[in-house]
């Protein structure tokens, strides 16, 4: 027996995911402080700190993992946050993540081999992977 889920938790839950996209940094940050869980995922597994670092939102970034957000947290297909902040040429949400603690080499692939698939040298020095 399967629950069908309730049209409102869906739609706050869309609302949510939709703030990181966006980068709503202190609407977001009210609705963590209020207790929506701050590692909250979507159906692929993009968790919020996903979502706006994919997105290029580093103030949002910084701002969930000051809540306490795993900054490696990956989804359903393995990709960090860091290596989707890599892939996009995201710098000040690299930033933000690795002083959040985020690990280069987390992830498949991880910030390190996106970094090295597109030649992206400058990073991989930064990440200390030569």
């Amino acid at each position: 027996m399967t629950q069908t889920p309730d049209p409102e938790v869906v739609e706050l839950a869309t609302k949510i995911f939709d703030l990181a996209r966006q980068g709503e940094t202190e609407t977001l940050a009210a609705y963590v402080d209020a207790g929506v869980p701050v590692n909250l995922t979507n159906d692929r597994g993009d968790s919020l700190v996903m979502l706006a670092a994919y997105h290029g939102h580093a103030a949002a970034v910084r701002v969930l993992l000051e809540r306490g957000a795993d900054a490696d947290r990956a989804n359903d297909r393995g990709q960090t946050p860091l290596a989707g902040a890599v892939f996009k040429g995201e710098t000040e949400v690299i930033e933000a993540l690795l002083a959040g603690g985020a690990d280069p080499a987390a992830g498949t692939p991880s910030a390190v081999d996106t970094a090295r698939m597109f030649g992206k040298n400058d990073l991989l020095e930064l990440f200390g992977a030569q």
